[in-house]
């Protein structure tokens, strides 16, 4: 099956979305790792329905209009990483989530470097907010997007963002 995708400017640079006919499949960064997601044959088509309501869920999310997505997912991972994956989807708005945290809410307390494994994992970047985890310390650790997005993401949802 092809996925569609298209680009989306954003503020903290061009977002590559990425869905097929079930849902959105990925968010990918300009300089993301090209091993990090791997990801079938595709064909830019941003008419798609999907493409267009994740675009506009972004460009709201972006304006502080929007908190929490609405859009059909299709996660394409292990059975841990989708669980991870689900888990991160309900980190409320503005809150952050420790790896240790999120594992013991899945119910793995103690596999909390898998939990990190299956984060960095995270194809849906912002729409599955693994930005929103952070070190046991409350450190910021490592983002797909970079460290700097990562804590321009939280500051956003904060209400302190600066420009990049």
């Amino acid at each position: 099956m092809t996925l569609a995708f298209t680009e989306f400017a954003s503020p903290v640079g061009e977002l590559t979305l990425f869905a097929s006919d079930q849902g959105l499949v990925a968010i990918l960064w300009p300089d993301d790792d090209p091993d990090r997601v791997k990801l079938e044959e595709r064909q830019r088509d941003p008419s798609q329905p999907i493409l267009m309501m994740a675009a506009d869920q972004l460009a709201d999310y972006f304006t502080g209009n929007r908190h929490i997505f609405d859009l059909p997912l299709d996660m394409r991972g292990t059975d841990f990483q989708q669980q991870v994956w689900r888990a991160l989807l309900t980190i409320p708005f503005g809150e952050t989530r420790s790896y240790g945290q999120l594992a013991a809410e899945i119910g793995r307390p103690t596999a909390s470097r898998a939990v990190g494994a299956a984060n960095g994992r995270n194809p849906l970047s912002i729409v599955a907010p693994c930005h929103r985890v952070i070190g046991g310390t409350g450190a910021l650790t490592g983002f797909a997007g970079g460290m700097e997005t990562k804590l321009w993401l939280l500051e956003h949802e904060r209400g302190t963002t600066r420009l990049l």
